[in-house]
Formats: structure tokens, sequence, C-alpha cells
């Protein structure tokens, strides 16, 4: 029969916070990330072109 005045330790159930997060005066929409990224593949097709 089990005992039911038994109490488990208190937790936080693996919720954590962490407000680690640095401020970056660097801040790029993810438009400009994907305008650069073709803008790089291009310039290295064309470079290929040219050999």
């Amino acid at each position: 029969m089990p005992r039911e005045n038994i109490r488990m330790p208190s937790s936080s159930a693996g919720v954590l916070s962490f407000y680690d997060e640095e401020k970056s005066s660097i801040r790029l929409r993810p438009q400009h990330v994907v305008i650069l990224c073709v803008i790089v593949i291009v310039a290295i097709m064309y470079l290929n072109y040219l050999k």
C-alpha cells in the first residue's frame, strides 16, 4: 500500500532562462542575407567563367 504523505523535491522541471544574449550593433534583415548570398554565388560563377 503506497504512502500518501510522500513529497518529491521541488525542481524547475527543466525550465531554465538564459539571458546571455549579446547585443550586436550590426543588424541584418533576412532579405539582405539572401541578396548577399546571391551576389556571392553570381560572382563565383562569373570568376569560374573567366578561367
